[in-house]
């Protein structure tokens, strides 16, 4: 809830944070002034992942705040609201609570490991408020009983702290990067548990991208511990999780790793065309898919000079990447599968297991690359079936966009799982045509980032840096620079002064593309529409100033004066009036 105060009203704000190594709580006081431009917020309108509201009329126990504390430190932090009721109404903090300072080494001294946390007093309506801001745990963390439990929420969208079982801490630490779960080794296993020929198959993928030859060279033995598919403890091999993953004998998959299912649907209409479930390893799997797709990924072909070639339904390498992904990323202590489905509208790939820790949908293209699975990760790098450089990510989107076709959709992704959806679109034949004219001449691909900002300016036709910045994901000064490399090479055109300035595709790619009517539109809309609408204003009100014109057209006054001056050179409009009384008058009747 944000709250404007009127008025000079003081208000006393204390602090209190405690300093787990030296066993000291600081107490920090400011005076804080609000007056009528000050802003401050104070209660959330509700409840959510990061807000949680307790009642203090009767006193809450230290075991009930130390529990939520403990839940809040092993999902995503946030702040806890004490002496707030479940609707957003402060009641007040109880009287034991007074010296609210001991809240914070209390805390401290009933969690394993201690979490520090920062308590501020604050008065709302009348009642004093305890805040607890709470960090974000990298480890696990529980009560000094021996509790661990974790923030979620319910499907109704409402906060709970529910118990964090053991079995879920790999994941948990997966995602903070402190695990590598793919690379424990399961101990009911041995080396026999790894397929011969499964192990002909990985061993024909080497030879073939040819990523690592010399790995052929290794015997069956030394090519597992090479690629960290077996380990050895206290004289014993055993298989490891990427071990079994990739070469592993389906019956043994099955037994250790129930988790690692996939499967894969085709629906026309409500029709199941295929559903296959399978528990096989992953390189198996993989082929087994990729031959799934074939028949339900019909092509059309486009000329280009004397050459014809195929545009499919699903560019290929995006959906080798996809998969490849949904395999490395995903969360392999849950019941779930990596599922491919295709129906009418395009095709989604679904992964167990949100974006791990500083990955979101709004940085897919930025940020440094890491995943859940480093041990599964760096084996298919090696064996040659994932992007060695960590970017499949531009891959896939650069498989829609050298199409033109809407960009893969992430936006249906979840805490729970990772999905992406790659629409059944038409090709965009022009400019399909100006790419491959680019790559025939440059003799290379674009950038993903320039590939992206002509992505958005075919879709949204017209755009300023920051919008095309956002729909890129990119920084603006990167996309500044690279539009700008678009322009000199007469791939986008400028529209525009500088501080109105938007861009458009080229002539070229709406020639190509049979929308010479559409580039007139888009370049030509101000030279044609701006001067009839101040000629316009000025016959309605009889006169037209310069701010009128700032107002109406949303341009500086150096722009406005210079149109203005055209348009009386041109004897359309009479200056009147000298100065700041200048006023132009229509000369039409």
């Amino acid at each position: 809830m944000i709250r404007k105060r009127t008025g000079n009203a003081r208000k006393r704000t204390r602090a209190f944070i405690y300093d787990i190594n030296s066993n000291v709580c600081y107490n920090q006081r400011c005076d804080v002034f609000h007056d009528e431009r000050s802003v401050l917020i104070m209660i959330p309108d509700k409840e959510s992942m990061l807000v949680e509201f307790k009642s203090d009329r009767k006193c809450l126990s230290d075991n009930d705040l130390v529990e939520t504390i403990v839940g809040f430190s092993n999902a995503k932090g946030g702040s806890l609201y004490l002496g707030v009721e479940d609707s957003g109404e402060p009641t007040g903090i109880h009287a034991n609570h007074r010296n609210y300072e001991m809240i914070v080494p209390m805390i401290a001294n009933k969690t394993v490991p201690p979490v520090s946390v920062r308590a501020d007093l604050m008065t709302e309506r009348g009642h004093d408020i305890i805040v607890i801001e709470i960090p974000k745990s990298t480890s696990i963390i529980s009560t000094s009983s021996g509790k661990t439990l974790k923030r979620v929420i319910r499907q109704d969208g409402t906060p709970e702290t529910v118990p964090f079982f053991q079995y879920q801490f790999g994941s948990r630490l997966a995602d903070l990067n402190r695990m590598d779960y793919s690379a424990e080794p399961l101990l009911n296993s041995t080396i026999d548990d790894l397929d011969p020929a499964e192990t002909q198959r990985m061993r024909k993928l080497i030879r073939t991208f040819r990523e690592e030859g010399y790995l052929l060279d290794l015997t069956d033995e030394e090519l597992f511990k090479a690629l960290r598919l077996t380990t050895e403890i206290e004289g014993r091999t055993y298989a490891t999780v990427t071990g079994l993953l990739l070469i592993g004998r389906e019956e043994r998959i099955k037994a250790l790793l129930p988790t690692a299912s996939a499967s894969f649907q085709v629906l026309e209409g409500t029709s199941v065309r295929i559903n296959e479930n399978v528990q096989k390893p992953i390189l198996s799997t993989f082929e087994m898919f990729e031959s799934y797709l074939k028949p339900w990924n019909p092509e059309r072909e486009m000329d280009y000079g004397l050459l014809r070639f195929p545009i499919p339904a699903f560019d290929h390498s995006a959906f080798r990447e996809a998969l490849v992904n949904a395999f490395i990323h995903r969360d392999y202590t849950m019941l779930m599968p990596t599922r491919i489905q295709i129906d009418d509208d395009g095709m989604s790939i679904t992964s167990p297991g949100g974006f791990v820790e500083g990955v979101s949908q709004d940085n897919l293209l930025t940020v440094e690359p890491h995943g859940r699975n480093p041990a599964l990760s760096d084996a298919l790098k090696r064996i040659g079936l994932a992007e060695r450089t960590g970017r499949g990510i531009d891959r896939i989107f650069e498989g829609s966009i050298l199409f033109g076709r809407p960009l893969p959709d992430y936006s249906e992704s979840t805490s729970t799982y990772v999905r992406v959806f790659i629409t059944k679109a038409k090709p965009d034949l022009g400019f399909v045509k100006m790419l491959a004219d680019v790559r025939n001449r440059e003799g290379k691909d674009l950038p993903i980032v320039s590939l992206m900002i002509l992505s958005a300016l075919r879709a949204e036709r017209r755009c300023d840096i920051h919008r095309l910045a956002r729909l890129s994901m990119h920084s603006e000064s990167r996309c500044k620079s690279a539009v700008e490399r678009l322009v000199e090479s007469g791939l986008v055109e400028a529209v525009g002064s500088s501080r109105t300035r938007s861009y458009i595709l080229s002539s070229k790619v709406y020639r190509e593309g049979r929308k010479s009517i559409e580039y007139v539109r888009q370049s030509g809309i101000d030279s044609i529409k701006n001067p009839e609408l101040v000629l316009k204003l000025a016959k309605e009100q009889g006169g037209i100033h310069r701010e009128d014109v700032c107002r109406l057209l949303s341009i500086s006054r150096p722009q406005a004066y210079r149109l203005l001056k055209s348009l009386t050179t041109q004897g359309l409009l009479v200056l009147s009036g000298h100065g700041r009384g200048a006023v132009y008058v229509s000369s039409r009747k």
